[in-house]
């Protein structure tokens, strides 16, 4: 089993990669395996609602790293995705590449997914709202932890004095390994996927 995590901030090596390595520890100590993408240092472009992609499967824009996470998503188990905190909210790279990701994408549904963020201080809590409605409108069961998925710190150096976030991280890890693994022994067990049903759009003006 495999797990992708994407790094949306722009320094590859700072406190939400910090964070992450934590997370990632806890899921190889499990039989879990990793990949981390540093997609925060790319120069992304925003979704242009053009809908090619409900035709391909594939964004048109092709320079970056999006279709690659679309293809790896399809044999990975699980997602997390991590980002600094920005003006109490994640950083406009990775919202940029997770709506082109999840527009896109056809291989999210009930694949567990959790949001990890940074900060120095605040806007955490709105942070990891934004992100965890990205699982939850594709269908992804969304992984806890024992508090919000957080650290706390300037560099990386005082992420590791966050004593209670690097346990938070641990505990996401072991708590998305246990639900991986019962998924896959209700799938050996012949247990079936919600059957899909046509969604009927409404628009509220009509």
């Amino acid at each position: 089993m495999k797990v992708l995590m994407l790094n949306g901030s722009p320094h590859e090596r700072g406190c939400t990669n910090r964070a992450l390595l934590e997370v990632e520890w806890a899921l190889n100590e499990e039989g879990i395996e990793t990949e981390i993408l540093h997609v925060g240092s790319q120069s992304v472009h925003g979704c242009i609602a053009c809908q090619k992609c409900s035709e391909t499967g594939r964004c048109v824009f092709n320079y970056d790293l999006v279709n690659q996470v679309l293809d790896k998503m399809e044999t990975a188990e699980g997602l997390i995705v991590g980002s600094p905190v920005h003006y109490a909210s994640p950083n406009g790279t990775v919202l940029s590449f997770l709506d082109r990701l999840f527009y896109a994408g056809r291989d999210f549904a009930f694949k567990p997914g959790a949001a990890v963020v940074s900060a120095r201080r605040a806007g955490t809590t709105a942070s990891l709202d934004v992100l965890n409605k990205y699982f939850t409108i594709a269908q992804m069961p969304v992984v806890s932890s024992t508090y919000w998925n957080m650290v706390h710190g300037f560099t990386p150096q005082e992420v590791e004095q966050d004593l209670e976030g690097l346990h938070t991280m641990r505990a996401l890890g072991k708590n998305m390994a246990w639900l991986l693994k019962c998924l896959e022994v209700g799938k050996a067990a012949g247990i079936s996927l919600p059957a899909w049903e046509e969604i009927p759009r409404t628009n509220f003006i009509r």
